[in-house]
This record gives structure tokens, C-alpha cells and sequence, in this order.
């Protein structure tokens, strides 16, 4: 159980310069890194004023190849990554070539399993067969040199807008459209993949409108909006305004596809939330490729037809609940390998586990769960439809994955991703050898924490009492939002507060809730969602607590309702 407390008061001139602002809107602003009245209006009412798309390296030839291959008439490939980044930037792309009454195009959504992520061989020799000219990439390519050329040697061009980090050979493509590159002087170095593909669209437009009106493509933000949000990127700076206007797209958004499966989740498409985009709309996108079917998420976000927009709400929700049964079970799975391999009460350097039969498109979520659990990195591995085994690896908060698997390059056959989270390949002959050279990697130096890391971790932003929840002081918060990597939901404490109730609730049970009671008579409530009262020391009624939590307005029975989301009890 961690013990919070307050963040130190900030500088007397922070404070002056905030001045205008309340001593919690001083407080939350400045550990923002805001510290002037003018970077403060900046961020609270965010200005439509994306950067210039002609500063990305290589955007001049990317237009100029893509408006060449509309105004010819060539046929053109999107080629997507298949999660909840790659496939609302497809949907961009195809909205795009659909207004401008373009249709000489296809969208290609690779397996996860069987197919892999990127650019592969197949798919590309698939391609060419069908006279194929361009493929543009989304969300993927930097890597797929080998791909790449042999698309050039069949007659193909490629534009790859991508955003993950370059990674050895730059491909032989016509055109990279990617920030994060060496020489690129593009100001936002950390947009998410759909974000590069919405680059593009702007960047043609500017050089050819083919006949849409001014700002049409300002509907396009929704998708950009939808994977901000769902790609977990800093939302500051361009992110920022991409987020905030997204969601403002999304709220109005005509698509018939998300308006079904909105209306499956009970989500009032008014009041739409980053935590809707995050906690209910992204994993149902991301579990049609985890279960095989990614082309039923595009599709559901590109159909203009209602029947098939309601068939498909249906079976994304269905196949979601497939998958967190399947993660279920695997998580109890590798709970007792953690628990017969490793002991109980003993510090967990780094979790190694496998088994052929486990389904790696599902690692990713198990990895993350045991991952958070136990504050350490986790490696697990699984076999798809390859000889080679894949895997999936999760920071636990601290260590950067990458750097991990940088010093035991030696045992994977490939690896790649972020700080955060990773994915890597492994043989059966050197599988067993995981664990050993991951360990000894940690020992070596590779356990270091990661740039951006905050050693302080419990510190909350502000206290409370009960009476101070009003819809005032939510008011005052929302003005931050949308909340995320980089602009966390503010922390409160709530000390010596008596707990009026304890309860659960949700369709089995598994939620806690419990009640406090204000001044007025009224009550407040703080939830916790699959957690029970033995999850935070066997908190019961009369009990005095200190508490820390977030503030959030739900819309779970239609009217607005504000409640804690509870973080800690201690």
C-alpha cells in the first residue's frame, strides 16, 4: 500500500504569474510545466493551429507522388497497421480518396499472427499482382527495408508515414514521412501513426483541394482524434489540439459505425470521454486483429450502411468479450508459473514466461497486467502461426524495455518498440536462454530508469475534504482535459474521511464502491473497478481513511454524476 502526499508548493514567481488563476488551477498548471499567464491561456483554450505539414522531411514528395497516382488513375494500396493507431488512419485515407471521388484503391490490414506487423512479402507480391502502383503505409514501414525493395523491384512505389523509431536500414521508399527521423525538423516528434497519415491528407490539400470546399477535412479528426487517444502519446503540444478537437469531431461524429457500437456501450456520444475512447472504444478496435478479424474494425468505421454498421457493433463487442475471457484465463495461467518459479514476498527483477499454445497477439495485455502488478519488466512468449516463437514485453513502470533487450540483442532474432513496451521474436533453440540473459542484462546496467521517469511516484497534487466535490471545482478541471501520458488526471487527498458505506456492484459483483457522507446530508462515492475491500486492507464502514483519487463525471444512469475514482487507500 503506497502512502502519498502533497507536491512541494510551487515558487513564489510561478505563483505571481499565475495569478489569475485559483491555487488549484496555480498548482495543477505549473507542475504542467506552465509557469506564464500566456503558456496557461495556450493550453486551456487550444487554437485549430496545426503545424505546417511541408516541415516533415520528405512531404513535398509524398504529395507530389500521391497526387500524380490520383490524377493518373493508378491503383493504390494503403497498407495499415492493424491496431487502433493504423486503422483509424486507414479509415482517414479512405474518406479522403472517397470525397475526392477517387476509387481505383484498396486497403490492405495485414494478420497480426499470421502476417506480422508491417510490410511482408505476401502482401506485397499480393499487391503487385493486382497492378498496383503506390502503396502508402500507415502506421508502420520505417522498418521493412527488405519489403520495400522488393515492392520497388515488382513496379511499385511506397510512401511510409510511420512514427515509430527508425531502426537500421532506411527503406528504398519514394517518400518517409515519419518525425521522428534524424534530419527531420517537423516540431512534434511524438504524434501517433494515424496523426502522419492526417500530414498527408493536409499537406495534398494544400497543393490540390480536387474540388473539396476549405475545411472539409477538419471531419477527418475525428479518426486522428480516436488514435491519439487510443496510442497513448504525450498529449501536449500538437497532440494536444489533436486530442482536444478530436473529440470535439468524435461528440459530432455522423459515422454510423461508431454511433452503433457507442449505443452498444451505453455512451452518451454528447459527453464522450477520453476514458470511452481508451477504456471501451480502442480495445474493441484493437481485439478484432487480437482475434483475427482487423478488417471488421476498419469496416465498421468506414460503412455507411446502418445494417452492416449494427453486425458489426455486435461482433466487435462480442469478440472483445472473447478476448477478455481468453486474457483472463491466461493471466491465472502465469500467476501460478510466477508463483511456483519465483516464490511469493521475493523481488521479481525481471518475469520471463511462455508456452506454445499461449496466442500472441493476446501477450501484449497479459504482459502489462503482470507487469503493473508486480513494478517489474515481464517478457512472455507464444506461438502464432510461425516456426519462431513471438513475444510481447511491458515496462512495469521504470525500466526501458528496449534498452533491456539492446544488452541481450544476442538471444532474440528481432526485437523493437518503446520505453514502455515491446515486441520481440525468439527461437526454440534459444528460448531458454530468455530469462538467463535478460537477468543478467538487468544486472549489467540494463535496468536503469528511463528518461522522464518520476522517482517521487506517490505525490498527489492537492487536498480535499468531501464537501469541496462540487461541479465548481470539476468545472475547473475539466478545463485540462483530455487527460493522459503527459497530462495525468490530477491527484487529490482525502484525509481522515469516514466511510458512510461499503459496497460492490457491476454485473458480477467485481466493483468496489463506497460512499462518504457530506455536511449537507448528501453523499459522495469513490469506486474502484475489479477491486474488493480485501484489495485495499479490508476497508469497511465507520472506518476512517486517508484517500487518494481522481475526480470524474459519469453518465452511467443518464444523469450526470460526479464520484473518486480511488487510486489509493491508506
Amino acid at each position: 500500500m503506497t502512502s502519498y502526499t502533497l507536491r512541494p508548493e510551487i515558487p513564489k514567481e510561478a505563483a505571481e504569474n499565475l495569478a489569475s488563476f485559483s491555487d488549484l488551477m496555480r498548482r495543477l498548471l505549473f507542475y504542467r510545466g506552465i509557469v506564464s499567464a500566456a503558456a496557461a491561456a495556450e493550453f486551456l483554450n487550444p487554437k485549430y493551429e496545426p503545424h505546417d505539414p511541408f516541415l516533415m522531411k520528405d512531404m513535398d514528395k509524398a504529395v507530389g507522388r500521391l497526387i500524380r497516382a490520383i490524377s493518373s488513375g493508378e491503383r493504390v494500396a494503403v497498407w495499415s497497421d492493424y491496431d487502433a493507431d493504423g486503422i483509424p488512419g486507414a479509415v482517414i485515407l479512405h474518406d479522403f480518396f472517397r470525397r475526392i471521388g477517387f476509387d481505383n484503391f484498396e486497403v490492405h490490414i495485414p494478420h497480426r499472427e499470421e502476417d506480422g506487423f508491417g510490410l511482408n512479402r505476401g502482401g506485397v507480391e499480393e499487391l503487385a499482382s493486382r497492378g498496383t502502383k503506390l502503396i502508402v503505409t500507415v502506421d508502420c514501414g520505417i522498418a521493412d527495408a527488405a519489403e520495400a525493395a522488393l515492392a520497388r523491384e515488382l513496379g511499385m512505389d511506397v510512401i511510409i508515414t510511420d512514427h515509430h523509431l527508425p531502426n537500421g536500414e532506411s527503406p528504398p521508399a519514394c517518400a518517409i514521412l515519419n518525425p521522428k527521423q534524424a534530419d527531420c525538423r517537423y516540431p512534434e516528434k511524438m504524434l501517433c501513426g494515424a496523426a502522419v497519415a492526417f500530414k498527408l491528407v493536409q499537406g495534398v490539400l494544400r497543393e490540390n483541394r480536387f474540388g473539396l470546399k476549405d475545411g472539409v477535412e477538419k471531419w477527418f479528426l475525428d479518426m486522428v482524434g480516436l488514435a491519439t487517444l487510443s496510442d497513448q502519446v504525450p498529449l501536449v503540444g500538437e497532440n494536444r489540439i489533436f486530442a482536444v478537437f478530436g473529440l470535439k469531431v468524435l461528440r459530432k461524429s455522423p459515422r454510423v459505425g461508431f454511433q452503433k457500437l457507442l449505443s452498444k456501450l451505453r455512451i452518451n456520444q454528447r459527453f464522450l470521454s477520453e476514458d470511452d475512447v481508451g477504456f471501451m472504444i480502442a480495445p474493441r478496435i484493437n481485439a478484432a486483429s487480437r482475434m483475427g478479424v482487423p478488417d471488421d474494425a476498419f469496416r465498421l468505421l468506414s460503412t455507411d450502411s446502418e445494417a452492416e454498421a449494427g453486425v458489426l457493433a455486435d461482433h466487435l463487442h462480442h469478440i472483445n468479450e472473447e478476448r477478455k475471457g481468453a486474457v483472463a484465463s491466461m493471466i491465472k495461467e502465469i500467476k501460478k508459473i510466477i508463483a511456483d518459479r519465483y516464490g511469493t514476498g521475493r523481488e521479481k527483477k525481471v518475469i520471463v514466461a511462455g508456452s506454445p499454445k499461449w496466442r500472441p497477439s493476446l501477450l501484449g495485455l497479459v504482459a502489462g497486467y503482470i507487469a503493473e502488478e508486480h513494478s517489474c519488466p515481464v517478457f512472455l512468449w507464444g506461438r502464432g502461426g510461425e516456426i519462431n516463437l513471438k513475444g510481447s514485453c511491458r515496462s512495469g513502470g521504470r525500466v526501458d524495455v528496449v534498452a533491456l533487450m539492446e544488452r541481450a540483442r544476442g538471444v532474440f532474432l528481432d526485437f523493437g518498440g518503446h520505453q514502455m513496451a515491446g515486441g520481440f521474436s525468439v527461437s526454440y533453440e534459444k528460448v531458454h536462454l530468455l530469462e538467463g540473459e535478460l537477468s543478467r542484462a538487468y544486472g549489467a546496467g540494463g535496468g536503469e530508469n528511463f528518461a522522464g521517469d518520476d522517482p517521487g511516484g506517490a505525490l498527489a497534487d492537492y487536498s480535499l475534504a468531501i464537501d469541496d466535490i462540487s461541479f465548481d471545482l470539476w468545472r475547473d478541471i475539466e478545463k485540462l482535459a483530455p487527460f493522459g501520458v503527459g497530462n495525468p488526471k490530477p491527484i487529490f487527498i482525502l484525509n481522515e474521511v469516514l466511510v458512510d458505506s461499503v459496497g460492490r456492484f457491476g454485473r458480477e459483483n467485481n466493483h468496489l464502491r463506497l460512499s462518504f457522507r457530506r455536511s449537507d446530508g448528501g453523499t459522495v462515492t469513490a469506486v474502484a473497478f475489479f477491486a474488493l475491500p480485501k484489495d485495499f486492507g479490508g476497508v469497511q464502514a465507520g472506518q476512517k481513511i486517508n484517500l487518494a483519487a481522481t475526480l470524474e463525471r459519469s453518465f452511467f444512469r443518464g444523469e450526470p454524476e460526479l464520484r473518486l475514482r480511488i487510486v489509493e487507500l491508506f
